[in-house]
């Protein structure tokens, strides 16, 4: 896993596997509350102490999530909020969406509920790293794309979105589960 110098590479992740192939798999409170709780203490023990300046959620799902670990791991530091709007060629950023200051050599986490093969993390990096020239960018997902429907991964290069990952060139990016096509839906359709 792309980590922090001298930091731990190995994530443990746990599997979702789905028993409707083809379906997205609805996910229980119980299995959202374990994914945040594993991404909590993968980021407590990435090999140094990540104290984040702002956590940002994309969308609500991405929401909740950087809720829950501003205020456990990061000291209830400010929480921003990236509200994408599916635009033809990819996604735009909505007026809505919220930028909370910081200093001008911040450290910010994003967090989001899935990645797949879309380069919609890309996007939203490239305009934060506009608006917040010199942070230090984690990246913390619930979910992401095995290429195999088996759920197995043995190296970060069995994920969909591994290429767009590393094109993003986070610090460290922290990942609960694996899931297959075509994905998973959080509780009460939190997008």
């Amino acid at each position: 896993m792309p980590t922090v110098e001298y930091g731990n590479p190995d994530l443990c992740v746990f599997s979702l596997p789905n028993p409707q192939p083809g379906q997205l798999l609805d996910l229980t409170w119980d299995t959202f509350g374990y994914g945040v709780e594993r991404l909590s203490q993968q980021i407590k023990n990435v090999g140094k102490r990540l104290d984040a300046d702002i956590c940002f959620g994309i969308n609500e799902a991405g929401l909740a999530m950087a809720t829950f670990l501003a205020s456990s791991r990061f000291s209830r530091c400010p929480i921003g909020y990236l509200r994408c709007n599916k635009v033809r060629d990819g996604i735009e950023l909505d007026t809505n969406s919220f930028y909370p200051e910081t200093a001008e050599a911040s450290t910010i986490v994003i967090c989001d509920f899935e990645v797949k093969h879309a380069d919609v993390i890309g996007c939203i990096t490239r305009q934060l790293r506009t608006r917040y020239p010199k942070a230090e960018l984690y990246f913390a997902v619930f979910g992401a794309m095995t290429k195999d429907r088996d759920l197995e991964v043995d190296s970060f290069d069995d994920l969909t979105g591994a290429k767009i990952m590393r094109a993003a060139n986070f610090e460290a990016i922290f990942i609960a589960a694996t899931m297959s096509p075509p994905g998973i839906e959080p509780p009460l359709e939190l997008r």
